[in-house]
């Protein structure tokens, strides 16, 4: 499985970054944010993703919905 490489020129994403890259809503980003499940750094009110975590956590969401499909190939 090829390996997703984020494309926006920013070291750190807003909520509004991630929603339009992935086409979500706010809602959707907000909830993995307070899970925990997306790491992140809130600065007061305002939520922020190094890309580099977010590149790295849809990776580990595809390789993990591939395995559960029985397609992880193992790699």
């Amino acid at each position: 499985m090829e390996r997703i490489t984020v494309e926006i020129a920013k070291d750190w994403l807003t909520v509004a970054d991630i929603c339009e890259y992935m086409d979500v809503s706010t809602f959707v980003v907000t909830s993995q944010l307070r899970a925990g499940v997306l790491p992140a750094v809130k600065f007061g009110r305002e939520w922020r993703v190094a890309r580099q975590d977010f590149e790295d956590w849809i990776n580990r969401q595809r390789r993990a919905a591939a395995d559960r499909a029985g397609l992880g190939g193992g790699s």
